[in-house]
């Protein structure tokens, strides 16, 4: 893969741009549907409809849907022979430069002296980058801005659960799954979209969840039991009548994703991780000194 530095620091920009400023078709497709489900006149219509207009400017002029434009979380998918050194050098130039230009708000405090970089730059671990390479000759990047808001009402359960009633099996995953949504009560901006982690240990249970939010929305789940349990759980967090920002309505959250790990036999960890309404995550795949953008 030939690309010049300059260049690709040009276009993780314009990828960050599109992330923070115009929100993915397939997101904005299931708000649209969601605000003829709400009865005329309501708050939630009226919510959703505020939602969208402003999806609407945000794109038009070119500034952040949120005023939390989130943790950046990078997935690099990169040929064999790829300097990742270079990558992240390059990625985090495009972060600071984003900064600069009002993309992103500076988000990266220290937890310890509570100091902000003030250019999104903060340790090894801030920008979130992910490598792997992968048998192309394009590069490809997904990312995801995560807001505070909505990073904040994740939850992680672990199974046998007696306060909730959830056993060792699906059953109890939907139950821990629908707890954590009755829990955050339109905290975190709904409707918004869960990430559903079933094994794995603590830490790679919370990591899988975000990872499948970076999954569409019209997506089918190619396990058919959890197509099944996705539907099922996005069906039943909409009974319960929390809605858009917590107002009511039919509305609570616009999709469910799921995917499952192998665990050790002691551990059986359910994570939910949730995405607000501003769902920004866009990808962009690279060859040579050209990029492409969905």
């Amino acid at each position: 893969m030939e690309i010049t530095v300059q260049k690709l620091t040009e276009h993780v920009l314009e990828l960050i741009r599109l992330a923070a400023t115009s929100l993915p078709p397939d997101v904005e497709k299931k708000l649209r549907e969601s605000v003829q489900r709400e009865a005329e006149g309501s708050a939630a219509q009226g919510a959703l409809q505020t939602i969208l207009q402003n999806v609407a400017l945000s794109r038009e002029k070119s500034t952040p849907i949120c005023q939390d434009t989130g943790t950046p979380i990078f997935y690099v998918y990169h040929p064999e022979g790829v300097s990742t050194r270079a990558l992240k050098k390059r990625i985090c130039a495009a972060v600071a430069w984003a900064t600069e230009l009002n993309y992103l708000r500076p988000n990266a405090v220290d937890s310890l002296t509570g100091e902000n970089s003030g250019n999104n730059i903060g340790g090894e671990h801030y920008p979130y980058i992910h490598f792997e390479e992968v048998d192309s000759d394009d590069l490809m990047v997904d990312l995801m801005l995560k807001g505070g808001g909505c990073e904040n009402v994740g939850a992680q359960y672990k199974l046998p659960d007696g306060r909730i009633g959830a056993a060792r099996d699906l059953e109890g995953v939907r139950r821990a799954a629908l707890d954590a949504v009755h829990e955050a009560q339109g905290r975190g901006c709904a409707p918004g979209v869960l990430g559903i982690a079933v094994g794995g240990d603590r830490g790679s249970s919370f990591v899988a969840s975000k990872e499948v939010l970076f999954r569409k929305l019209d997506e089918y789940n190619p396990d058919a039991d959890l197509a099944e349990m996705e539907a099922r759980i996005t069906a039943e967090a909409n009974q319960m009548g929390v809605g858009p920002m917590g107002f009511g309505g039919n509305t609570t959250v616009l999709d469910a994703k799921m995917t499952a790990m192998h665990r050790l036999p002691a551990s059986y960890f359910v994570t939910v991780s949730y995405m607000c309404w501003a769902f920004r995550r866009r990808r962009m795949v690279v060859n040579g000194d050209e990029a492409t953008y969905e």
